[in-house]
């Protein structure tokens, strides 16, 4: 569409599309005042008549600021180093059940709902601090991913006439019934974190009965979540504001990762050269001592490979796990964007599908899988090839921009350059 009418595309009465990169500083910057629209609310799960106020749901800026406050910590790169060996303990249970149930049998596996029982498995193990069993089971635990599939449709459906979701799920009637218990509206994800951080409760309630009074180290979010609240003199960061950053983790932290985990796989098989490519680099690094020749890659091993880096960022822009326009609403004053001033409550948005496709800024051949794009070409100066790479990372929206930047990004980082190379280097993926 963009490619037909232009840089700006208006898709209702009050909402304009745009897919000029100027556009993503402007709307999503993080000195500017553009708040959400009412898409985001439609995404926040209720738990037992309670709706939760998600960072990623919430229009209320103060209140982003202050709850994010409270868990950046857990989620910083810095963090994420203690979640490696939790990831390892998943995926070699993974790599053992591929090979059991797959590899040596010659049963076909569904790659999308495999990856995706992994990819929540790692969650779990991560927020929780155990695995919850969907690749030891190898079975949709609680029917959690099929429900997630029916919501994701809800939101993407409903998001675009939010007015629905007061009809429906958010109805003031349904919400006040089931906070009285009358009846139970709760969302399946946030049934299925509320059992998860019961167990974790009552885990510590026998910990401190048996007089073990500190909390203990497991290296997982949940912990961080309980010594922040501990730390917490305003009572702000109580257990329904964890309820509701488990839950979300549960509903985002696992579907979007597994979207672009299957969408690598896909474009590998189909560009056979660029998998090749990738275990020479994996061989040559590990007959070199460049990196240690084990099952599973550390964190630090993956980083030495660039070429693998550059497979994970082609993936990243010609397949977003988010496909849908990130809306924004202008200020009452109204703003400038790209060169056109654009009137007050009027929503704004740029869509990631659209933008990582701009030829000018990843060149003509947009619609290829090229992770070669993303390596320094030689034959030109360093100068030149850094400002082209730096425009292209500035381009990409499939984290987000700005203060709403996806905050787990860097554990679906840890998830994906761990197990690309353990899963491609241990098994023939094309004959799985």
């Amino acid at each position: 569409m963009h490619r037909q009418l232009g840089d700006v595309v208006r898709l209702g009465p009050n909402t304009l599309s745009f897919s000029h990169p100027q556009a993503i500083k402007a709307i999503y910057g993080i000195d500017n005042k553009l708040g959400k629209s009412d898409f985001y609310p439609v995404q926040m799960q209720v738990s037992k008549g309670e709706i939760l106020q998600s960072l990623f749901g919430t229009q209320d800026q103060g209140y982003h600021g202050r709850l994010r406050k409270f868990v950046s910590s857990a989620f910083s790169m810095g963090s994420i180093v203690q979640y490696e060996a939790r990831v390892n303990e998943t995926a070699r249970v993974f790599l053992e059940k591929t090979e059991e149930l797959y590899a040596k049998t010659g049963a076909r596996v569904d790659m999308k709902l495999w990856l995706q029982f992994f990819a929540f498995d790692v969650i779990t193990e991560v927020t929780y601090g155990k695995r919850v069993g969907f690749v030891d089971n190898v079975e949709d635990v609680e029917g959690i991913i099929a429900w997630l599939d029916r919501i994701f449709k809800y939101m993407s459906a409903v998001g675009q006439m939010p007015i629905l979701d007061k009809l429906l799920v958010k109805n003031p009637i349904l919400v006040l019934m089931s906070k009285y218990g009358l009846i139970d509206n709760s969302s399946g994800t946030a049934r299925f974190s509320r059992a998860r951080m019961t167990e974790r409760l009552q885990e510590l309630a026998e910990m401190k009965a048996l007089g073990v009074e500190e909390i203990r180290q497991r290296g997982d979010l949940l912990t961080k979540f309980l010594e922040s609240q501990k730390k917490d003199e305003s009572r702000f960061f109580n257990d329904s504001r964890i309820l509701t950053m488990t839950t979300s983790i549960a509903l985002a932290g696992s579907d979007t990762t597994a979207i672009s985990l299957c969408a690598i796989f896909y474009h590998l098989l189909h560009n056979p050269e660029c998998a090749q490519k990738l275990l020479q680099e994996i061989d040559d690094a590990i007959k070199s001592g460049l990196i240690q020749d084990s099952e599973i890659f550390s964190w630090g091993d993956a980083q030495k490979l660039p070429y693998l880096d550059a497979c994970i960022k082609e993936t990243f822009r010609i397949h977003p796990a988010i496909s849908l326009n990130l809306e924004r609403v202008t200020p009452d004053e109204g703003i400038e964007i790209c060169g056109n001033f654009i009137p007050g409550r009027t929503i704004v948005s740029c869509n990631p599908w659209v933008l990582q496709r701009r030829a000018e800024i990843f060149s003509d051949d947009v619609e290829c899988y090229r992770p070669e794009r993303w390596l320094i070409d030689e034959s030109s100066s360093f100068e030149t090839e850094r400002a082209r790479l730096n425009e292209m990372k500035a381009t990409m929206l499939h984290f987000g921009a700005g203060t709403r930047t996806c905050l787990g990004k860097h554990i679906a980082l840890l998830e994906m350059y761990k197990i690309v190379p353990s899963l491609l280097r241990k098994f023939d993926v094309g004959g799985l």
